[in-house]
C-alpha cells in the first residue's frame, strides 16, 4: 500500500505551505513533481500522486493556491465547482506562483526518499502550463505537460530556455484549446530534439481525470503510458 504524508515546503521568501507526498513501496525512487488543475490538491491529484508511487517515484503535489488560503480542494464536478477553480485561477500571481514551485521542486529534490536521484514535473490543464514554466525555468530532469492552457502565448525564448527533455499530451477535440495554439507549440519547437508533441484523436480536456465527467479512458491510456515510459527513460 502506498505511504502517503504532508511536507511543509518553505518558499523563495518565508512563506510556507504543504505538499502531500505519496511513497513507493520501496521507500525512495526518484522524484515527480505534480502540478494540481484549477480545483487544487483534491482526490485526483492525489490519485495521480500514488499512481506515480505505484510506479516506484516519489510524488510530491503542492498547494499552487496557498497565498489565497491554504488547503482548497474542490472534488464536484459541476458548473459552481468550475466557478470556484477559475475564481482561484483568476487572482492566481503567476511570477509568484512559478517560484513557489521552484522551491516545491527543490524541496522534491532534497527528500530523503529522493536522496539525490532524478527529478520530473508533470501537470494537468492550469497545471500543465505551470509544468511548462517550471522546465524553462527550473531545468527539472523531465517534464510532461497535459493540455496547458495558454503556452502557445508564452513561447518567448523557448529554444535558449526550454532545454530538459518535454512531453506535451493535448486532444486533437479540446473546446479550451483551440488546435491551432498546439500547431503553433509543434511550429516553435520542430527543431528541438528534446520536445515531443503528442495529440490524440477526439481527446477533450481534462481527459486524464478519472473523477471528472471529461474523463476519456481510451485517450487517458494511451498518454499516461506515454508519460510512464517518458519518465522511465529519463528519471530511470
Amino acid at each position: 500500500m502506498v505511504a502517503t504524508r504532508t511536507e511543509t515546503i518553505t518558499a523563495d521568501d518565508g512563506a510556507t505551505f504543504d505538499g502531500f507526498v505519496a511513497l513507493p513501496d520501496g521507500g525512495t525512487g526518484p522524484g515527480v513533481l505534480v502540478i494540481q488543475e484549477i480545483f487544487g490538491v483534491n482526490q485526483y491529484i492525489q490519485q495521480v500522486c500514488r499512481r506515480l508511487a505505484a510506479l516506484g517515484y516519489v510524488a510530491l503535489a503542492p498547494d499552487c493556491f496557498h497565498r489565497q488560503g491554504a488547503g482548497f480542494a474542490v472534488d464536484r464536478t459541476g458548473p459552481e465547482a468550475i466557478g470556484e477553480g477559475v475564481g482561484k485561477a483568476s487572482k492566481h500571481d503567476g511570477a509568484r506562483g512559478v517560484a513557489d514551485l521552484g522551491s516545491a521542486l527543490a524541496h522534491l529534490r532534497g527528500l530523503p526518499e529522493v536522496g539525490g536521484r532524478k527529478v520530473g514535473v508533470t501537470g494537468f490543464c492550469f497545471g500543465g502550463l505551470m509544468t511548462y514554466l517550471v522546465a524553462k525555468n527550473f531545468d527539472p530532469d523531465a517534464a510532461v505537460s497535459y493540455y496547458g492552457s495558454n503556452i502557445a502565448n508564452m513561447l518567448d525564448g523557448v529554444a535558449e530556455k526550454l532545454t530538459c527533455p518535454i512531453l506535451f499530451h493535448f486532444g486533437d477535440n479540446d473546446p479550451f484549446l483551440p488546435n491551432k495554439d498546439v500547431d503553433r507549440i509543434r511550429e516553435a519547437t520542430a527543431a528541438m530534439a528534446n520536445v515531443t508533441v503528442n495529440q490524440y484523436w477526439m481527446g477533450g480536456h481534462a481527459f486524464d481525470n478519472t473523477f471528472s465527467p471529461f474523463y476519456q479512458p481510451y485517450q487517458a491510456t494511451e498518454a499516461w503510458g506515454h508519460t510512464t515510459a517518458f519518465f522511465a527513460r529519463h528519471l530511470g
